[in-house]
């Protein structure tokens, strides 16, 4: 039995020049959401996942699925061939710090070189115009300012935020040369997940890095967690981290899709507010109604000590308003979604 909200996020559909979408990414976990939205709103959606990290369990009926990568260019200019897209959509990317850490060369390949071939075949086949790229908050690498807005300088710790930071930078110079138009999105922490009537969609890598869902599994006995340093300079030593529900994330990307102007603009999708991994920890403890077993292990590289959204442009200009993004709906959504998970595979 599913859960759904009884507010129901609503396109303005007077805005009828977006009718057919590319995401790609689309059976990872924010892709997957996405497209749900999109096609709630009357849009149509391809989707391209190579399936590597994303499950196919996760494309929402309705939506037309390509098996392929991203950085294939022959697959790429049939699509764009066949298709007249209204706008791409592009979260077809690797996301973990860590592991960008121990291969570079891995996320540079992915997250640059096949996002180049993205754009290059939407260009050449003159499939599209319009481009929303989902960046993360890595790029700022660990700001002197909080909370951080749009015009904080990009000093990525990581080769995840650096890859992040160059494929912004080749957007910029494509929309400076008047070739496409295009809104980057740079996401702070997504979590949580979207419960409707026909399904749930919710945070389940392989590995799992995240905090939100290691705590629940660990919750589950299905892993035992670690929390990566307690020695930041915060009030109580764990990173501080703004929490995004992955619906609000989704609705970003639909607001910017319907709202972009020519050029380039880019918006942090946040809370603007922020909570470290220990009160983090305390809400899964109080939702769930047990004590969650942790260790306190080693700072991990890359990590910044505070990474918490200045989201007043986003709000202003898309009239962007979270509404799922509370700390105990997010983790009580996401709960949901580990029980699901549970039943499912016994």
């Amino acid at each position: 039995m599913y859960y759904s909200y009884s507010i129901i996020f609503l396109i303005n559909m007077k805005q009828k020049h977006c009718k057919l979408v590319l995401v790609t990414g689309g059976a990872g976990y924010i892709g997957s959401v996405t497209s749900k939205l999109l096609l709630e709103n009357n849009y149509r959606v391809v989707v391209i996942d190579n399936l590597s990290s994303g499950k196919i369990t996760a494309i929402p009926q309705g939506a037309k699925f390509i098996k392929g990568d991203v950085g294939d260019i022959n697959l790429l200019r049939k699509v764009f061939t066949k298709y007249k897209f209204d706008c791409v959509m592009h979260f077809a990317s690797l996301i973990s710090i860590a592991d960008s850490i121990k291969n570079p060369e891995k996320y540079f390949k992915n997250n640059v070189v096949a996002g180049m071939n993205l754009l290059q075949e939407m260009v050449a086949t003159g499939s599209c115009r319009r481009f929303v790229f989902s960046s993360s908050a890595a790029v700022y690498g660990a700001p002197k300012a909080i909370p951080i807005n749009e015009e904080t300088p990009s000093n990525p710790l990581n080769p995840y935020g650096q890859s992040k930071k160059i494929f912004e930078l080749f957007l910029k110079e494509y929309t400076n040369s008047r070739i496409i138009d295009c809104i980057v999105l740079r996401f702070f922490n997504a979590a949580g997940a979207y419960i409707t009537e026909d399904g749930i969609w919710g945070e389940d890598h392989r590995p799992e890095t995240h905090l939100i869902p290691l705590l629940l599994k660990t919750a589950l006995k299905q892993t035992k967690i670690i929390i990566n340093g307690n020695d930041y300079p915060t009030p109580d030593g764990t990173c501080i981290r703004d929490y995004i529900h992955v619906y609000d994330v989704a609705k970003a990307h639909i607001l910017a899709m319907d709202n972009m102007a020519r050029g380039f603009a880019v918006y942090n999708v946040g809370t603007g507010i922020g909570y470290s991994n220990l009160e983090v920890l305390q809400m899964a403890q109080q939702v769930i109604g047990q004590k969650i077993n942790y260790k306190i292990g080693k700072r991990r590289v890359g990590d910044c000590p505070i990474l918490i959204a200045d989201v007043e442009k986003i709000k202003k200009e898309l009239r962007f308003k979270p509404e799922k993004s509370d700390l105990k709906t997010i983790i009580q959504d996401a709960w949901l979604f580990c029980q699901n998970q549970l039943k499912k595979y016994k």
